[in-house]
């Protein structure tokens, strides 16, 4: 929805018809499409008119307006919130590294293969990490969700250079299926909704930093322990505060990283970008052998940003295990699964308002400036939007005029 946003702002602002008049942007008084109002307008300030995060947000909230802060995709009550200037951050640092770059972003592709029934895939890193939904041992639609088998994303995997693939859930398909195409697989189970162990977030680093090509990544939805992983990647690699990577995650694949995996990432923030300063002085002290020119160029322009982290608590015991346990309960991934299946195309809408909540029905983002998996969602179910509701101070309306 950024991609259509700013494509819209700015077709409307190259028109001779509009060169004496003002683009007012404003919405009602609800205040999840308030917040939503304002991503994609500072969203817009960023990217197009060259404004830093903290401009951005300054203007939003001129008047002592406030905004209601993203949320995860759990349910219940929330103890963890994403703010508009942590999205903000995230925008402008996803242009640093090259992860948003609306000159190469396809917005059919993208559109098609992000709903459910065509494979539930985001790229989250251009050319480098995918997430998706975890496949079945066949193709079928079951309770709600659609069921893929591995021989559907076979073709795209290998028409986008994707050489590895991870799994992180219980098996639900034959590893050997991706193996006999060629691809490399892996397992690093752990249960759904918990957070990894240190030797499990080891092992995902070691078996990403070695891979050739892009790497596949899945759980059973593809949203909470695959956002989390992919997340320690960003954070030690491109030295990304937690806040600004669950943003960055959640924009490019709504509703990644759910409940404790949050407070998680920000206890691993300070370990993960001293594992990272040591990964990069070793590369500099070899020679240009494959494992440095791989990565050279991956992790080049990183160093200039100053540490902020919170003291590193890394000593975690593992939860108990119950992805997959009880064959007939439901598990998180598969409410989340079941909603993105229900969730009503909008094919050629493209309003000013949308909803953008850090969650099932939440962000992504896409542009001139941002790269192959960016793009805010469309509007979910009513009942969607009530199960993710966000709580802060009230505000009346929101008008923002661009110039």
């Amino acid at each position: 929805m950024v991609y259509r946003y700013c494509r819209k702002i700015n077709k409307k602002l190259k028109s001779i018809t509009m060169l004496r008049k003002k683009i007012i942007h404003f919405t009602g008084s609800d205040q999840r499409k308030q917040a939503n109002a304002a991503f994609l307008v500072g969203c817009y300030m960023v990217i197009y008119l060259g404004r830093t995060p903290e401009e951005a947000y300054r203007i939003l909230i001129f008047g002592d307006t406030s905004y209601i802060p993203f949320r995860d995709a759990a349910y219940g009550s929330c103890n963890f919130y994403i703010t508009l200037l942590d999205c903000f951050h995230a925008v402008k640092k996803a242009m640093q590294y090259g992860f948003l770059n609306f000159h190469s972003f396809n917005l059919d592709e993208y559109e098609h293969y992000e709903k459910a029934e065509n494979g539930d895939l985001n790229w989250i890193i251009p050319d480098r990490f995918l997430a998706f939904c975890g496949p079945h041992a066949r193709s079928r639609l079951e309770s709600g969700y659609h069921q893929h088998s591995p021989e559907t994303y076979i073709s795209y995997f290998k028409n986008h250079n994707v050489t590895t693939i991870i799994r992180l859930n219980k098996r639900m398909y034959d590893a050997k299926r991706f193996r006999d195409a060629g691809f490399d697989h892996h397992d690093l189970f752990f249960a759904d909704g918990s957070t990894p162990t240190d030797a499990i977030v080891k092992d995902f680093l070691d078996i990403c930093e070695n891979a050739e090509g892009a790497i596949a990544v899945h759980c059973k939805a593809g949203l909470g322990r695959t956002g989390t992983l992919i997340a320690c990647y960003i954070m030690k690699h491109y030295r990304m505060t937690a806040a600004e990577t669950i943003a960055w995650v959640r924009i490019c694949r709504p509703g990644s990283v759910i409940g404790p995996q949050q407070q998680f990432l920000v206890m691993k923030q300070t370990s993960l970008w001293l594992e990272g300063d040591y990964f990069r002085q070793k590369l500099r002290g070899q020679e240009n052998g494959q494992h440095g020119a791989a990565f050279s160029k991956l992790l080049s322009g990183v160093d200039d940003i100053s540490i902020h982290g919170v003291e590193n608590q890394d000593q975690q015991e593992p939860e108990p295990y119950s992805d997959d346990d009880e064959i007939n309960g439901v598990t998180q991934g598969d409410r989340l699964r079941a909603l993105k299946s229900r969730r009503q195309s909008k094919a050629n809408a493209i309003p000013l308002t949308v909803i953008l909540q850090s969650s099932v029905q939440s962000c992504k983002t896409s542009d001139p400036n941002i790269s192959g998996s960016a793009g805010i969602t469309k509007r979910t179910t009513r009942s969607a939007s009530r199960k993710s509701s966000f709580k802060s101070p009230s505000i009346s309306r929101t008008k923002t005029v661009l110039r």
